[in-house]
């Protein structure tokens, strides 16, 4: 077949190039059948779901989700995705391949924004348990076995997966709607994620870990609040006992969800230490725990994307959830 190069230099004197019939190959009509096994469901997607008003005296803020559902007869055990930010941002629509492989699988998946800085502690942990009630208030709707919910995060996502799961049971957190339903949760994984907020940088240089210790950093603003009017502002370890309570560690207690902790061996932004630390402190309360490091990973690097780690989170809660694939 004739292939035609026109020029950087021809486009800019504006040449046309008038082909005769003869030169113009066309390829000839065919017709083709395809032999196709049916062995994948429908998915269906639902965007832009508020799943709770956050109201004060001045404003109304609407948090969303997006759900993923799989069209199937039987009720679905669901998992929640919170998203990493730093605690600055909630880009609850990212981590496709992850949420895909899950619905996919046959959970019913959604998607969850949260509240970030400036809004402080525990404005995102009420947030994470508004979600879970969501769900099991509308389980009829959206097809979902209200017995089985489970959370999964990455980074600050993580920490908040970890706060939801390790918060079972203590009705502080419960604001807002559906105070009828229950926030806990059966199943939880966390992608290195924050267990202390007093030793994110432990391990690393000592520039590292000033940044850790400034009234500036986002762990700080998030428990603590910015610099304003008299406040100086104040640091995270300022206040050991404050700041363990805003953390997982603080919560830790028998009779956990079973939990799924992941880490990248080669993290320089959130060090491995937060997610050896949850591991212990979840087992030696006799808690269901499983910790598996990703050689060579990152925070949050092409390695989180591969076959192989979304596998094991998908293959984790089908265990945990005794899940089998409708037919």
């Amino acid at each position: 077949m004739m292939k035609c190069v026109l020029t950087i230099a021809a486009l800019l004197a504006g040449t046309v190039f008038n082909l005769s019939a003869e030169s113009v190959q066309v390829s000839e009509n065919k017709r083709e059948s395809m032999n196709v096994t049916v062995t994948d469901g429908q998915i269906d997607v639902i965007s832009g779901v508020v799943y709770s008003q956050v109201l004060s005296t001045r404003s109304n803020r609407a948090l969303r989700m997006t759900l993923l559902v799989p069209r199937t007869r039987t009720p679905k055990p669901a998992i929640v995705y919170f998203p990493g930010g730093g605690f600055t941002s909630a880009d609850y629509e990212k981590f496709i391949e992850m949420r895909m492989a899950l619905a996919k699988a046959g959970f019913v998946v959604a998607a969850a924004e949260y509240r970030t800085v400036p809004d402080k502690y525990p404005a995102l942990v009420v947030d994470g348990k508004a979600a879970v009630r969501y769900l099991r208030a509308h389980a009829s709707q959206l097809g979902i076995d209200t017995s089985r919910i489970g959370v999964i995060g990455d980074s600050a996502g993580g920490y908040l997966s970890q706060m939801v799961g390790t918060t079972n049971g203590e009705k502080e957190f419960d604001q807002g709607d559906y105070l009828d339903q229950s926030s806990d949760v059966q199943a939880a994984v966390t992608i290195y994620g924050i267990s202390s907020l007093l030793n994110i940088g432990e391990g690393y240089s000592e520039q590292i870990q000033q940044v850790h210790a400034s009234p500036a950093v986002t762990e700080a603003l998030l428990v603590n609040g910015p610099a304003f009017a008299d406040f100086s502002g104040a640091s995270i370890l300022s206040d050991s006992a404050k700041a363990l309570a805003a953390s997982p560690l603080g919560h830790v207690k028998e009779h956990m969800p079973p939990f799924l902790i992941m880490h990248g061996s080669n993290d320089r932004l959130v060090s491995p230490v937060q997610s050896e630390q949850l591991f212990e402190a979840l087992t030696e309360k006799g808690n269901d725990a499983t910790y598996v490091t990703v050689e060579g990973a990152g925070h949050g690097d092409l390695y989180w994307f591969q076959q192989p780690v979304i596998e094991k989170v998908v293959g984790w809660f089908q265990t945990v959830f005794h899940c089998h694939k409708e037919k």
